[in-house]
């Protein structure tokens, strides 16, 4: 399970280092795929297994399932976390963030979460907006089932 934040920079080779409490449930190969708010999202091959089958059991003919496909599916790419824990960026996803070599990483369950630093700034104000949070989250139902 992936909790938490960090800030890590790419090396000049590219590389991320993963934080070592994630590098335990990524023992595997992992995917990273375009997220849906401005960031790349990375997920242990299970989870994205599970993910790309729902998304496939979708209907082609209706054009968001389409669209949902094109985001998720064309800009998937697996990569494998060395030895020292790192992965490598594929390019695309390194030009997705414009060369910025710093991102921040956020545990999301089961995935994380790789955001440009200003990108996730807005994120965390739109999250302080406590009279806000109270419309968006009233109708989740959270309460504690028995």
């Amino acid at each position: 399970m992936f909790y938490g934040q960090y800030q890590h920079s790419l090396d000049d080779k590219g590389r991320l280092t993963i934080p070592s409490i994630y590098r335990d449930d990524l023992v595997e190969t992992v995917y990273i795929t375009q997220g849906f708010d401005k960031n790349l999202m990375l997920m242990p091959s299970s989870y994205f297994n599970w993910l790309s089958g729902q998304i496939n059991k979708l209907n082609i003919v209706d054009p968001n399932a389409r669209l949902i496909r094109r985001l998720f599916l064309s800009t998937a790419f697996p990569v494998e976390v060395d030895k020292a824990g790192r992965i490598m960026m594929p390019p695309h996803h390194r030009a997705y963030f414009g060369g910025d070599p710093d991102m921040i990483l956020v545990g999301q369950s089961q995935y994380i979460e790789l955001w440009k630093p200003e990108y996730w700034n807005e994120q965390l104000a739109n999250l302080g907006d406590t009279d806000g949070n109270i419309g968006r989250f009233a109708g989740l139902d959270l309460a504690i089932k028995d």
